[in-house]
């Protein structure tokens, strides 16, 4: 699930999903695509472009509404085994179903499996996104774990849990959003299509990472404590010089990285985001107010963390006038950079 008013990577990601998704399946003109988690139905713009039927099923009223307005139908409410049924009724079955940044955060995955099974034609196809496990640890993206995220995905387990519930997991492919996610696609079991090879490769590459064994997590803890006083270090040193030091970007994740890190109002001034949404509150916890992009430039802070660590080349560039101006840029993860 993404904040209304995509950014243009997000966009520019949607756009490439929807049309490989388009490219490998070949849905027919017409054919229905659902995206449960909706939004503001950036994805499905896409596929209605392409000519086939949408429909969004969000549980956010706003931005239900606000997707409604905009031309893109959208179910206000949660994707349950009911609701799936109720749109197989009253649309038919769907050549696509979607769940992106969603498949991760829902107490019932195994609900929403059995509608989506329920849902989809028999030469259909279910494709999730969501963060890779794999990349989480060998990038050392711990601040992928909070609140929202109740379950984090590898290919191995995945995959045995899609088979549970009638699936077969066909794609299994690595791509870069979230500083590394995985697009798992499955069919029904005796579905049309043969597995491609990135399954295999998955498991592979799983297997050499020991991605389910004991001792990797315990690595993996380490590797979060070595970045820790890797980025404390620097900036203790930078506030020992009378640097001033501020944030940018407020996502969800910035609140695991502010908090483990100690990154409180002792280091930082304030956090600057682009979205209106965030603008004129304060970061959760820690409660550091969250400003315009323009502060940046009025307060001229000497660095800036940016907490939106994703986004870096977008945001330096965007900012490239602040760096310009002499200020520098310091990027925690998945290595501490200074630019």
């Amino acid at each position: 699930m993404y904040v209304s008013g995509t950014s243009p990577v997000f966009v520019n990601h949607f756009e490439e999903y929807a049309k490989d998704l388009i490219r490998r399946y070949q849905p027919g003109q017409g054919a229905l695509a659902v995206d449960i988690g909706s939004n503001d139905g950036t994805l499905l713009r896409f596929f209605k472009e392409a000519g086939l039927r949408i429909l969004g099923v969000d549980p956010a009223r706003e931005i239900s509404e606000a997707a409604n307005k905009a031309g893109i139908e959208t179910i206000n409410g949660f994707f349950t085994p009911g609701l799936a049924a109720r749109v197989k009724r009253e649309r038919g079955a769907a050549a696509i179903v979607t769940a992106n940044n969603v498949f991760a955060h829902a107490d019932d995955l195994a609900g929403i499996l059995d509608g989506v099974h329920d849902l989809l034609a028999p030469d259909g196809v279910f494709a999730c996104e969501c963060s890779y496990l794999a990349d989480v640890v060998e990038k050392t993206l711990f601040d992928m774990i909070y609140h929202e995220h109740v379950a984090y995905h590898a290919v191995g387990p995945l995959k045995r849990f899609l088979e549970r519930h009638g699936f077969e997991l066909i794609e299994a492919l690595r791509v870069e959003s979230h500083g590394g996610s995985l697009r798992a696609t499955s069919q029904k079991k005796g579905g049309p299509r043969r597995p491609g090879e990135s399954v295999a490769l998955r498991l592979k590459e799983e297997a050499a990472l020991g991605i389910e064994k004991p001792e990797t997590m315990k690595a993996f803890a380490a590797q979060i404590e070595a970045r820790k006083r890797e980025l404390s270090s620097l900036l203790e040193m930078l506030k020992a010089e009378g640097k001033t030091i501020a944030g940018f970007g407020a996502p969800a994740k910035a609140t695991t990285l502010m908090h483990h890190f100690g990154l409180g109002k002792d280091v930082l001034d304030f956090i600057v985001d682009d979205s209106p949404w965030k603008q004129g509150l304060l970061s959760p916890g820690l409660h550091i107010p969250v400003v315009a992009s323009e502060e940046l430039y009025r307060r001229k802070p000497d660095y800036v963390v940016i907490l939106a660590w994703n986004f870096a080349e977008p945001i330096m560039k965007k900012h490239a006038a602040y760096r310009a101006a002499g200020g520098h840029f310091v990027i925690p993860l998945p290595t501490v950079e200074v630019s």
